[in-house]
């Protein structure tokens, strides 16, 4: 029960939990935990329609997303792209992250907030 689409890239000794959506653009580098229903974006402005007809593959850009070794995501987080997820990151349960994240940095809430450094 877990999406990975194409262009995507997972490390060794990763986790995915079910119900995730890893999209085209995003790279997770080794020892990665992600929770369940994890949600990642490549898209910052998503569109049904180019001019008038549907969008196709041509018509946007992917915006890629980095998740650095060891960090942590929690259930239903989402990720929002063109952003980093330093090492040993602790992203809490249904935190909304837009900017990136420190090395060994604790980030909870809506937005995202830090919350303390990772001991």
């Amino acid at each position: 029960f877990v999406e990975i689409q194409k262009n995507s890239k997972i490390g060794a000794r990763c986790k995915i939990s079910s119900h995730t959506f890893i999209c085209e653009g995003v790279r997770i580098e080794d020892e990665v935990f992600v929770g369940h229903g994890v949600m990642f974006i490549n898209d910052r402005e998503p569109q049904a329609t180019a001019g008038g007809s549907l969008q196709t593959e041509a018509d946007w850009t992917v915006v890629p997303t980095k998740v650095c070794r060891g960090a942590s995501i929690g259930s239903g987080a989402i990720i929002m792209c063109g952003i980093t997820i330093g090492e040993r990151a602790l992203i809490g349960a249904g935190a909304v992250v837009t900017k990136d994240v420190s090395e060994g940095t604790i980030i909870t809430g809506v937005p995202g907030r830090l919350l303390r450094k990772r001991t």
